[in-house]
C-alpha cells in the first residue's frame, strides 16, 4: 500500500534509453553505480533484446524516493512507472470480488 503507513510499495519502471542508445546509461552505471537514495531498493531487472529498455522492480516507503532516483537518470532515460503488487497480493485483494 502507501508509504505513508511505513510499507513498502513495488513499482515496476519501465526505462526507455533515450536515441534508443543504452551505451550511455551503462556507461554511467558502470562509473557511477545504480545512485538510488537510502530506502529506495532494486529488485531485479531485464533489458529488451534490441537494448531499447529496461524493465526494473523497484521497492521503497516513498515515491519520492523513487522521483529523486528518476531525477538522476533524466537527462538519459524516459520513464513509465507503475505502483504494483505480488500475484499473492493481487490474489488476496481479487478474492472478495470473486466469490
Amino acid at each position: 500500500m502507501t508509504g505513508q503507513l511505513g510499507w513498502q510499495m513495488l513499482y515496476m519502471v519501465v526505462e526507455h534509453f533515450k536515441n534508443k542508445d543504452a551505451a550511455p546509461v551503462y556507461r554511467r552505471f558502470r562509473d557511477r553505480g545504480r545512485m538510488a537514495p537510502d530506502g529506495l531498493v532494486y529488485i531485479s531487472s531485464w533489458v529488451d533484446e534490441k537494448f531499447e529498455r529496461c524493465y526494473q522492480v523497484m521497492e521503497g516507503a516513498d515515491r519520492s524516493l523513487l522521483d529523486a532516483w528518476i531525477a538522476n537518470w533524466s537527462d538519459l532515460i524516459d520513464f513509465e512507472v507503475h505502483a504494483v503488487v505480488t500475484s499473492a497480493e493481487a490474489v488476496d485483494k481479487i478474492a472478495p470480488r470473486i466469490s
